[in-house]
């Protein structure tokens, strides 16, 4: 039996562990599929306690970890508000990520952060949900069709010097 796994809000003191986790899931999730170059530099740049420090103090974004006996294994970005890297719908919630360390994939981790982004947006009596997924990551395309989301738009991320397609999904809210 699996301990029951918490789900807690990031404060700014938890700055080290969330650039750790941060650095330790975008590498295990997107490494095979990009040069180290171009991975070594999105690590840096993307994770950089400055950068992280910034989107703590963001009052439109939050941070949330799941935690096991204490120990990380994943963790979810959402934005609201004028902090949503697109659309910027005052009636939306972002998900900027959701990602779990690989030893725990397939361990309701996932949704569980899923699910706490969902309670959140039904509280701020909010209309939808969106995201941005890889469009070559399979699992996650998998995970929020099931959930209910579908694809609206697409849009380029850049890793590196290499130009990717997100695919943008969006769930709707019957609050």
């Amino acid at each position: 039996m699996m301990t029951a796994i918490e789900i807690k809000k990031v404060t700014p003191s938890d700055i080290n562990q969330l650039q750790e986790i941060g650095r330790q899931t975008f590498y295990e999730t997107f490494s095979v599929g990009n040069t180290e170059e171009n991975m070594k530099k999105y690590l840096e740049e993307g994770f950089s306690i400055d950068k992280l420090a910034a989107e703590l103090n963001d009052k439109n974004a939050d941070f949330y970890f799941a935690a096991l006996d204490n120990m990380v294994i994943g963790y979810l970005k959402i934005n609201f508000g004028q902090s949503q890297t697109e659309l910027k719908d005052d009636k939306a919630l972002e998900i900027e990520r959701i990602y779990v360390v690989e030893a725990y994939h397939g361990k309701e981790v996932g949704q569980l952060l899923f699910d706490k982004a969902i309670q959140i947006a039904k509280e701020k009596n909010l209309d939808f949900i969106w995201l941005g997924v890889w469009e070559e990551n399979p699992r996650a395309i998998n995970f929020y069709k099931k959930n209910g989301f579908v694809a609206f738009d697409k849009h380029i991320f850049k890793l590196g010097n290499d130009q990717q397609i997100d695919i943008l999904m969006k769930l709707k809210l019957n609050n």
